[in-house]
């Protein structure tokens, strides 16, 4: 294992973050914040660049990168700059417990959104844009967001976005990886303007709006002001915002389909027709069952619609305690909260491919059984599924069950009841934000010890990159690789 290139990435990585807190820095001098609330930022700024300076000066004996070294890259990346981006909230006395302000940045980065933080009024304007500022970074990837200005060599490169892309396939767009990278970012980055400019004009304050679309865009939820979207009181707001949360769940390929004038082969993609269709069907059951119990008829639709795409793109942004729906409605709502978005979105959970595979693998076993002698392969998209891709998702499945036993197991050590944790582990390992029952819309995370509260963090970390680095990166045969 080439060791050395890993701290060298690392570092590099470490430069990216500390020029990315100068932005924190430009709000703290537009807002006139004292020197007390805008050093933290210049404090951790200037020693993550010193660090990661050092570091990227560590002379390696070859450049190549490996699978390994990929996975071990995206982990650990993504430990140090939810550490690292901490740091401010310590030392601004935001957050000072350092495991509380992991657990808020990594939730950051990891665009799940769950909050230890009890009164946002207590924040000054260059925190909250920090807070906020992580879920942009991180809804399409910290580091495609370094290989897009600090491009590698392409089979360096391929590793490390294979990694922390989310989704069980990957892709390159054009032939250059960085290319890719670049492109990614840049419609992303112009969706995200639209937002702004589509908030604002909704009447939104400029500093809201830019936050609220920094949540949407990543699917990360952090919000503003305490209770979410439901003070703005603005249905021009919540259906933006509704909408935009179900498109930045959509696959960012069929996008650069669309700017590529291949919009006829994007609308013929199965996996966003299966997207839509879970949506549309979850959102009209929902509504049914509030209707039939007396819920407000004039915003049972409003609620419906608003919270399904919520929590389908594992954003979190709400405007009803759906804590207080009746018992339908909340499961219908934790089973779309382990569905997720589509791969290749910023969005979190199983992914929508990966549910449609396995029910049509499902679908064909049942056949299979009534005629042994028939071969029947799983299509989607109108290609077969290989054995190997499928066992892939099975296998993923098997992992993803295991690691959410082990981590409800530890949680129950201090959750009130079942649903608490069942909801806990549910929402942070898809990364959503919001459960039910005790962490439900109206509360948050803030009562858990520091040992869950880092158990939690952890698993937020594990489910954004799928799993498979984190184990490889605590994985202790790993680490006894030559060099």
């Amino acid at each position: 294992m080439n060791k050395k290139i890993i701290l060298k990435t690392i570092g590099r990585i470490m430069i990216v973050e500390a020029i990315l807190l100068v932005l924190p820095i430009i709000v703290s001098v537009l807002y006139h914040e004292t020197w007390a609330e805008a050093s933290s930022f210049v404090y951790v700024s200037l020693g993550s660049l010193l660090l990661g300076l050092g570091l990227n000066h560590i002379e390696a004996n070859t450049d190549r990168l490996y699978a390994t070294e990929g996975y071990i890259i995206a982990a650990l990346g993504w430990i140090v700059i939810s550490f690292i981006g901490a740091l401010p909230f310590v030392i601004n006395g935001s957050i000072p417990n350092v495991i509380d302000a992991f657990f808020e940045t990594a939730s950051g980065f990891t665009t799940t959104g769950a909050s230890i933080i009890n009164d946002l009024s207590l924040l000054n304007r260059s925190t909250l844009f920090w807070r906020s500022f992580t879920h942009l970074i991180g809804g399409m990837g910290f580091l495609v967001f370094v290989l897009a200005i600090i491009p590698n060599s392409e089979s360096n490169s391929v590793h490390v976005m294979k990694a922390e892309m989310p989704g069980p396939t990957f892709g390159k767009l054009v032939s250059k990886l960085s290319n890719t990278a670049r492109i990614l970012y840049l419609i992303y980055l112009l969706m995200t303007l639209v937002l702004i400019v589509l908030l604002m004009g909704a009447g939104a304050p400029g500093f809201d709006a830019v936050l609220l679309a920094f949540g949407a865009a990543g699917t990360g939820g952090f919000g503003v002001l305490n209770g979410s979207i439901a003070p703005y009181n603005s249905l021009a707001i919540e259906m933006i915002l509704g909408i935009a949360m179900i498109v930045f769940g959509v696959n960012f390929n069929l996008y650069f389909l669309i700017v590529s004038r291949k919009w006829r082969e994007s609308l013929k993609d199965e996996e966003l027709k299966w997207y839509l269709g879970i949506i549309a069907f979850a959102t009209l059951c929902i509504a049914f069952n509030l209707y039939s119990h007396q819920y407000s008829s004039s915003r049972v639709l409003r609620d419906s619609f608003f919270t399904v795409s919520s929590l389908i793109t594992t954003t979190g942004y709400s405007t009803a305690d759906f804590g207080q729906w009746p018992l339908f409605s909340q499961l219908i709502l934790l089973g779309i909260m382990f569905v997720g978005g589509m791969a290749g979105s910023t969005a979190g959970g199983l992914k929508v491919s990966r549910i449609a595979v396995l029910v049509k693998s499902a679908l064909a076993e049942v056949k299979r059984s009534n005629h042994p002698h028939r071969v029947m392969a799983v299509m989607f998209n109108k290609h077969a599924v290989s054995h190997p891709d499928l066992r892939a998702v099975l296998n993923y499945l098997v992992i993803y069950a295991g690691i959410f036993i082990i981590s409800l197991i530890f949680i129950s050590i201090e959750a009130p009841d079942f649903m608490t944790a069942f909801s806990s582990v549910a929402a942070t390992f898809n990364n959503i934000g919001p459960g039910l029952a005790e962490v439900g819309p109206t509360a948050n995370y803030s009562n858990y010890g520091n040992f869950n509260t880092l158990i939690l963090g952890l698993t937020m970390l594990i489910g954004r990159l799928e799993i498979i680095p984190m184990i490889i990166l605590l994985s202790p045969s790993t680490w006894h690789s030559r060099i």
